[in-house]
């Protein structure tokens, strides 16, 4: 059995929006826990196996994958049907993983700091800054309309979510990019799975 243990209106929707794009909603059951919020709402759930209580987390028969770029890799290779990961051997793998990882160990890291006002040499040497972030994305979209040619992937799916939640960057290559990818069913279906489930 696989289980996504899931709380709307957090990093694991875009979980919930990658299901429905794999065709995998009846073979992955979505439980609906409780987590502790920014705002002070929420709490740790009990039935959430999650070591810190944070969701994502997928339970594959007892073996636990934590952290969204994992999760993403993992389930568009166990579901390759759909055609959103992209396979050892084929020339663009190198590029796919590499844009899981820089998601990860860039991406958010720069943005969230952007959003709490941090700054320092030391961040900016190591995960570079937002700026330089965009200018590597829109340097990339304006040769094609997904990151890795004219068919969208399941890093499109990871790297657009940030922009999805936080607003678009106002570069025209990456706000045209978020547009596509929040118009696929995908998002539209977790967006309505969320209000479904929201809490209260």
């Amino acid at each position: 059995m696989i289980t996504l243990y899931h709380s709307p209106k957090t990093r694991s929707t875009r979980i919930v929006a990658l299901l429905k794009e794999l065709d995998a909603l009846e073979a992955v059951r979505i439980a609906v826990v409780t987590t502790a919020r920014t705002d002070g709402s929420g709490g740790r759930d009990a039935r959430n196996p999650h070591p810190e209580g944070k969701v994502p987390v997928l339970d594959h028969d007892g073996v636990l994958v934590r952290e969204s770029s994992a999760i993403v890799q993992y389930l568009a290779e166990l579901f390759p049907q759909a055609g959103l990961s992209v396979p050892p051997g084929d020339p663009r793998r190198g590029a796919y993983l590499g844009w899981l990882a820089w998601y990860a160990g860039v991406l958010e890291p720069v943005i969230l700091f952007e959003a709490a006002g941090l700054s320092h040499p030391l961040l900016s040497a190591t995960f570079r800054d937002n700026p330089t972030a965009q200018d590597r994305l829109a340097g990339a979209l304006t040769q094609s309309p997904f990151l890795l040619g004219d068919r969208f992937t399941a890093a499109d799916l990871l790297l657009h979510s940030p922009y999805a939640w936080f607003g678009k960057p106002g570069v025209p290559a990456i706000d045209a990019w978020v547009d596509r990818c929040a118009d696929r069913p995908g998002a539209r279906y977790a967006t309505a799975f969320d209000a479904e489930h929201a809490p209260g």
